[in-house]
């Protein structure tokens, strides 16, 4: 069964709004480390477009940093999925899903093959309270935003979500990478229900 991963920078406070990072070469190869274990990206529309142009560009035109080559370099051939009832059209290798989140994602989940990169934050809350993220790996920088949408803002799930810390990372700019995965007591109560 294929995992289910979601990644992500924050502030201090909880703020996601990405203006506020300038992640360094180290946080760089970090993501690009992630992406080289994932085998397809579930994109939520505004992410989406987000990210593309913009790394394609990068890839293309081998601008930015040796960092955000590779991590562009290493993002682009991995097949994705934007699910969007707006969006009409999207790069090559990605597919436009308009229904049904949660039944694409237990269904994913069940095909072979390497992680699925999740990337929304406004349909992250559902699919946490629905058992469907396996893992978290959340990149906290050394910065106190104060304002914009914080990522767990208004977040109420059905009940109290488990997950123990895998693995942390402290980066030489004081942000600190912190990898969590579901807890299997949360799994198991999930499951039955």
């Amino acid at each position: 069964m294929r995992k289910v991963m979601f990644a992500m920078n924050i502030s201090i406070d909880g703020c996601y709004e990405h203006t506020h990072f300038a992640p360094d070469e180290q946080l760089m190869d970090y993501f690009t480390w992630l992406m080289r274990d994932t085998g397809l990206i579930v994109y939520g529309r505004k992410t989406y477009e987000l990210m593309v142009p913009f790394w394609p560009e990068v890839a293309k035109n081998k601008s930015g940093t040796p960092g955000d080559i590779a991590f562009a370099e290493a993002m682009i051939p991995i097949e994705k999925i934007v699910l969007s009832r707006t969006l009409k059209n999207a790069m090559e290798n990605t597919r436009i899903v308009n229904e049904n989140p949660e039944g694409l994602i237990r269904e994913l989940k069940l095909q072979p093959g390497k992680k699925i990169a999740f990337s929304s934050t406004s349909l992250l809350p559902g699919l946490l309270g629905l058992g469907l993220i396996d893992e978290l790996h959340l990149v906290i920088h050394p910065v106190l935003v104060g304002e914009n949408k914080r990522l767990f803002e208004n977040f109420l799930v059905p009940e109290k979500l488990n997950f123990q810390l895998e693995h942390t990372q402290l980066f030489k700019s004081g942000a600190i990478a912190l990898h969590y995965k579901k807890n299997e007591t949360t799994v198991n109560n999930l499951s039955t229900k």
